[in-house]
């Protein structure tokens, strides 16, 4: 991998149905880490197979949906950001709409769909050309 352009955080569900190579095409520039779902370690564990990957980030669970969009937040530090989530609270609407870097917040629970999958990788697409 060379330099990361950007961090994508999601659910592993949210990319249980995306086609074989989707997304280690997709982190070719990027750098992912998941954040745990209802199927746990096994749906880590199919990602980092996917993805022939040893290691897997993880971002921390919360007790709470607002300490864990403040953790995720942490998290996306300086860089562009594509989170994927069930649904995101005001502040952290206003957060994206507001920090400097690009940030792309997908609202849905389960896998992509094709056209999401689409809008991810115009996002992903547009910081690379910026990067050029």
């Amino acid at each position: 991998m060379t330099d990361v352009l950007y961090r994508l955080v999601c659910v592993p569900a949210a990319l249980a149905e995306a086609p074989t190579g989707w997304t280690a095409d997709l982190l070719r520039d990027g750098e992912l880490a998941l954040l745990v779902d209802d199927g746990g370690l096994a749906a880590i564990d199919a990602v980092a197979h996917e993805l022939d990957l040893v290691t897997v980030p993880l971002v921390r669970s919360e007790r709470t949906a607002e300490l864990q969009e403040q953790t995720v937040i942490a998290y996306a530090g300086s860089l562009p950001t594509v989170w994927i989530a069930p649904s995101f609270g005001e502040a952290t609407k206003t957060w994206a709409r507001e920090r400097g870097p690009m940030t792309l917040l997908v609202e849905l629970e389960g896998p992509l769909p094709a056209d999401e999958r689409r809008r991810v990788e115009r996002f992903v697409a547009l910081l690379g050309r910026q990067a050029e």
